[in-house]
């Protein structure tokens, strides 16, 4: 956006294009109105500063907010309005709508000094669900069988599971993301932080099992009739958009007969076997990317609770005849207590 004030023409002209390219089809905003103080909000540090991902979506709200509230004074503004903007909506559709007011909200007491008017917004009450479900074995099992190496979506499925990135992440992954350590390194698109999965390395004892999944993916590597920058292409060897690459892989899924399993359930899968391979928290949030202690619980409910707790391979072990515990020695002037 060009450093100009928020009502001069050629910054009104430059966030419609950025929009979408077409000129704006209401008169020239007044003074002090949302019409203003989208766009103004737009060009601020404190919506810079939210993810890329983050901010596309967000962007298509305030410009709702923009088209059917512009002609409102921002010292009007109060909870009321609020309110009525979100009635249109329910459930996530509406919290999603809320989380865009609240941002925008706090924006508005700090740079216009106005009292917050989304902040005693209530959320929807909406139903519990644990959100995308994991893959079972027997799944996984089910879509290497239905797609081989060397097709498309079983590349897509072996960066997916083993990383056990987000799928905005994995689609962007390719040969350039390997560092001289064997690392494979990628900033997130969501959160910004930064991963690091061994790839051309040994990976670390407690993962020592998941050696096989890093050879398949390897494989489908390998298997590529051309190579591109990133791994995961279209038949014409462009990326995917995040969106149109999340229901190509749904499809796919569907296509073996395996319902309601989607790219980001893998994400899921790989955080439990991290969980039940005996990784800690630490482990899980440095592979997974995840930095908070409840995002991770969140991804490793329902986890199989006896094969974390059976312990390694020689714990497991069950000895088949009493073994006599050899005492020590008792030193002088000991006491048995």
């Amino acid at each position: 956006m060009p450093d100009l004030p928020p009502d001069d023409q050629r910054f009104l002209d430059a966030y419609a294009a950025a929009s979408g390219g077409e000129a704006p089809s209401y008169p020239r905003p007044r003074q002090g109105s949302l019409a203003l103080a989208v766009p103004r909000y737009l060009a601020s540090d404190s919506f810079a500063a939210l993810s890329d991902e983050t901010r596309s979506s967000r962007r298509r709200m305030l410009d709702e907010i923009r088209r059917n509230h512009g002609t409102g004074l921002v010292r009007d503004l109060r909870t009321k309005h609020v309110e009525a903007a979100l009635s249109k909506f329910s459930g996530h559709a509406r919290n999603n709508r809320l989380k865009v007011w609240r941002a925008f909200g706090k924006w508005l007491e700090d740079i216009y000094k106005i009292e917050d008017p989304a902040q005693n917004v209530k959320k929807s009450p909406v139903p519990k669900s644990d959100g995308h479900v994991p893959w079972s074995k027997d799944e996984i099992a089910t879509f290497r069988t239905h797609w081989p190496i060397g097709t498309s979506e079983r590349l897509a499925f072996e960066v997916i599971f083993f990383t056990g990135a987000r799928i905005s992440d994995a689609f962007r992954l390719g040969q350039g993301n390997v560092d001289q350590e064997g690392w494979l390194v990628f900033n997130q698109q969501k959160t910004g932080g930064e991963v690091a999965i061994p790839f051309s390395r040994p990976l670390p004892d407690f993962a020592s099992d998941m050696q096989s999944d890093l050879q398949f993916l390897r494989a489908a590597l390998d298997a590529r009739s051309d190579k591109h920058i990133t791994w995961i292409t279209t038949a014409f060897g462009t990326s995917r958009s995040v969106k149109a690459a999340g229901q190509w892989f749904a499809a796919k899924a569907r296509a073996t007969g395996i319902q309601g399993r989607t790219a980001h359930g893998l994400r899921k899968s790989r955080s439990q076997a991290l969980a039940e391979a005996g990784g800690n928290s630490v482990q899980i949030g440095a592979w997974t990317g995840h930095e908070s202690l409840s995002e991770i619980e969140r991804y490793i409910r329902g986890l199989n609770k006896r094969k974390v707790l059976t312990g390694t391979e020689t714990e497991q072990k069950v000895p088949t005849s009493a073994t006599k515990v050899p005492t020590q020695p008792k030193k002088t002037g000991e006491s048995n207590a």
